[in-house]
């Protein structure tokens, strides 16, 4: 038995930068300020993180009623703004997905910066929520190391079954993914649809590095 946990942004879709638009629009209608986020790195950051990054930069305290109001904000603004049509699957996932699902029956799950709200939002219009029942977000969690437990906590509550880490497969699309899975003895397939090469990712400690999900047979060389 494997627990196969995907990262969202970069690794299963791009969302046309409905995310970064979104944040901005959150900043701009609670705070007034345009463009907030304009240069900044999000990147396997969680959504709370992100936020509170961004306020300390524009020398806001980060309380936690703000931080409340700008995420409502900015779910509701994303919400509208998934609806465009630069959003996309990457390359291979729904290959990838159906095999796993249907041949290999592994469970799969989430495991995401984004809050949970977020991350649901951005999968729907590609129909992927069904094979996701369980997950860890960025909202149960602003530090992204932390989730892990949090995943093999929540299969058990859903399926009644216990798993070890080291029976967990994180992909993700960045240094962070593989920073929060391998400490905990997790698996990590690092691909490069995001914005790190796979030179860059190659000096992780990733299990294996590829440049996208089509390549199924070396990934599952590590299940």
């Amino acid at each position: 038995m494997k627990l196969i946990l995907f990262d969202i942004d970069g690794t299963l879709i791009s969302a046309g930068g409905a995310g970064t638009r979104s944040l901005n629009k959150a900043f701009e209608e609670v705070l007034g300020i345009k463009d907030a986020f304009k240069n900044f790195e999000m990147a396997g950051k969680t959504d709370v993180q992100i936020i509170k990054e961004g306020l300390i930069l524009k020398g806001i305290e980060p309380s936690t009623h703000l931080i409340n109001d700008l995420i409502g904000s900015y779910l509701k603004n994303l919400s509208i703004e998934i609806n465009n049509n630069s959003k996309h699957l990457k390359p291979g996932v729904k290959e990838f997905i159906e095999f796993i699902h249907y041949e290999l029956k592994y469970p799969m799950g989430l495991l995401t910066g984004n809050l949970e709200k977020g991350a649901r939002i951005k999968l729907e219009p590609f129909g992927l929520n069904y094979f996701f029942p369980i997950g860890a977000f960025g909202s149960d969690h602003e530090d992204r190391n932390q989730l892990l437990p949090i995943a093999v906590r929540r299969f058990f509550e859903r399926f009644n079954n216990s798993i070890d880490f080291h029976q967990c497969v994180v992909i993700g699309d960045t240094p962070r993914d593989v920073a929060c899975a391998k400490p905990y003895g997790a698996k990590v397939v690092a691909v490069a649809t995001g914005p790190y090469s796979i030179e860059q990712l190659r000096t992780t400690d990733a299990d294996i590095v590829v440049e996208t999900l089509s390549e199924i047979d070396k990934i599952i060389s590590i299940f």
